[in-house]
This record gives C-alpha cells, sequence and structure tokens, in this order.
C-alpha cells in the first residue's frame, strides 16, 4: 500500500515538472519528463510493484536467488575447468582415439616439399673476442665511405 503512494507521489511530481518545463516551451523536453513520470503509475497498475515487494521480503524468494547464484557458480566453474583442461570430454576423448591410430595423417606418406629443397648449412663464424681489431672494421668501412 505505501508503496503504490509513493509511485503515485513521484508520478504527480513528475507531471507537474512536464507542465512546467512545457510552460517554458520546451515541448521536447516536456514530453520526455511525462513518460518517466508515468513509468512509476504503470509498474504499479500491472502488479510489478506488488510483485517486488512480496519477493523483497519472501524467505523462500531470497533462498530460490541463493539456489541461482549456486547454480551460475558451479556452470561458471565447470566451464573454466572445461577451458584449462581442453574441452569436453568426449572431444578429448575423439583426440585420444585419433592419437592412438597414428601420428602421421595417411596422405602425409608422400613428401609435402620437392627434392632439393634443403639448403646447404652455413659455416657457423668465428667468435670475435674483445681485444681483436675487426669488431670496428664495419663502423671504420662506413666512416670512411662518408669521408669522416
Amino acid at each position: 500500500m505505501i508503496a503504490e503512494t509513493v509511485c503515485s507521489a513521484v508520478s504527480v511530481a513528475g507531471l507537474g515538472i512536464a507542465v512546467v518545463t512545457a510552460y517554458r516551451k520546451r515541448y521536447l523536453a516536456a514530453a520526455r519528463i511525462a513518460a518517466y513520470a508515468l513509468v512509476p503509475v504503470g509498474l504499479v497498475m500491472t502488479g510489478v510493484v506488488g510483485w517486488l515487494a512480496d519477493t523483497a521480503f519472501s524467505p523462500t524468494a531470497w533462498a530460490g536467488f541463493g539456489v541461482l547464484g549456486v547454480a551460475w557458480a558451479l556452470f561458471a566453474t565447470t566451464r573454466a575447468v572445461e577451458r584449462r583442461r581442453g574441452g569436453t570430454r568426449a572431444e578429448r576423448k575423439a583426440a585420444a582415439r585419433a592419437g592412438q591410430q597414428g601420428a602421421v595423417a595417411p596422405t602425409a606418406s608422400a613428401p609435402s616439399l620437392g627434392p632439393g629443397t634443403r639448403q646447404a648449412a652455413r659455416p657457423a663464424a668465428a667468435p670475435r673476442t674483445a681485444g681483436s681489431g675487426d669488431d670496428f672494421s664495419d663502423i671504420e668501412a662506413i666512416l670512411k665511405k662518408h669521408g669522416i
């Protein structure tokens, strides 16, 4: 009963503000304010306010919200574990069966690269020492090239 009275008072106050706004020739803003002001009365008339009031003070409803929260937490944790393990149980079984059949696909018996595509290995460069004069030879060549 109190919720309906409060909603009605809020709507009347909002409609009063809308009238004052329309008097100032701001009709678009007045229409928007009137729309917002009519929402509480509409909620009371549809019974949403009564349902919310009954739900807010009902221990059974709060227990139901708790059960829904536990269900959501279970879904979230199982999803996280599933992602961490790499798929569902059926996907893991299918992957295990594919691994037992053979690691190479049947069409992979033919060479995928043509003959002679291997490049010869380059010989490893000799390690430079800190005291050798070769460390700055390329820098000296660049400086000589620019005339410095």
